[in-house]
């Protein structure tokens, strides 16, 4: 699969590289894996796409710091999407924090869960495993409600309106 960046940074030095134009998602080994690269991450849209096109699994190479917040919105984009998500994130001062979500929030009973896999924290360096019980999280896709269960996708047309208004206009933009 070769995946193109679809949000690329038009406001640092991606400014010059040209995105990519759709979400794509493989089947590796009996597993639909999705791949949103670093700054993709930060728009919900970019998970529900995966999701839509059958990502049980998405995959989130990166490389940008102040990752507290942006670490608990991958455990969103979990649970929101129904999908395991994993991000691999060099380590480094206010970096780091490479994680994994299951998608599984809570039991079978209605309980709360901590759906965390892996969560490093932003100074140590290393490979880090974490493990996603597919058996189970294809019985929770199955049985829950989240994912594409009861959208109302009729409400959402605004989303495919492109005109940026005030106050998110931007120099140069």
């Amino acid at each position: 699969m070769k995946y193109s960046k679809v949000h690329t940074c038009d406001f640092a030095d991606e400014k010059a590289l040209e995105s990519g134009e759709k979400f794509k998602v493989c089947d590796c080994d009996g597993i639909k894996i999705g791949i949103m690269i670093c700054y993709d991450k930060e728009y919900p849209e970019s998970g529900r796409v995966l999701m839509l096109k059958g990502a049980e699994i998405i995959l989130v190479p990166n490389d940008c710091g102040s990752m507290k917040l942006r670490v608990q919105a991958l455990s969103t984009r979990a649970y929101e999407n129904m999908c395991g998500v994993a991000m691999a994130n060099p380590n480094g001062v206010n970096a780091g924090n490479s994680c994994a979500f299951s998608p599984i929030c809570w039991d079978k009973n209605g309980i709360c869960v901590d759906n965390t896999l892996l969560l490093v924290d932003d100074e140590t360096e290393g490979l880090f495993y974490a493990e996603f019980d597919m058996d189970k999280i294809r019985y929770f896709r199955e049985h829950e409600m989240m994912g594409n269960t009861f959208r109302k996708v009729y409400a959402y047309n605004e989303l495919l309106n492109a005109k940026v208004e005030y106050p998110f206009i931007r120099k140069g933009k």
